[in-house]
């Protein structure tokens, strides 16, 4: 069975582009160059990923500090002592407190800390 479609001669079979001629030493090259592109992608993820990683492992590092300094915290308030850092971040923040009083206070032009604007 052959047919013919605008005056060419097809046969029956495999259909798609016919492989050319193509030149051995350019197709050699053109996978030589895939190949180094994948190379350098594969180079660069990894970079990335060892990026990533080392700074996860340091976040993890400084949460495992921060939470052993909680744990010495509650021991010590455990024994009836408060820690230092603790006071200290209880007068910041009454002193936080008491500036931001001040503070809405001469921008609202009021003396009374308790009384709503209308």
């Amino acid at each position: 069975h052959f047919q013919v479609v605008g005056g060419k001669v097809k046969k029956p079979g495999k259909r798609g582009r016919k492989p050319a001629k193509i030149d051995l030493k350019a197709k050699l090259e053109r996978s030589r160059q895939s190949a180094r592109e994948c190379r350098a992608r594969k180079k660069l993820r990894y970079q990335y990923l060892e990026e990533l990683v080392s700074s996860r492992e340091r976040a993890i590092c400084a949460l495992r500090e921060e939470l052993e300094m909680y744990k010495q915290w509650c021991m010590a308030m455990d024994q009836g002592k408060i820690p230092s850092e603790i006071k200290a971040l209880l007068t910041g923040e009454e002193q936080g407190k008491a500036q931001q009083n001040s503070t809405k206070l001469t921008k609202a032009g009021k003396t009374e800390p308790n009384s709503s604007n209308p």
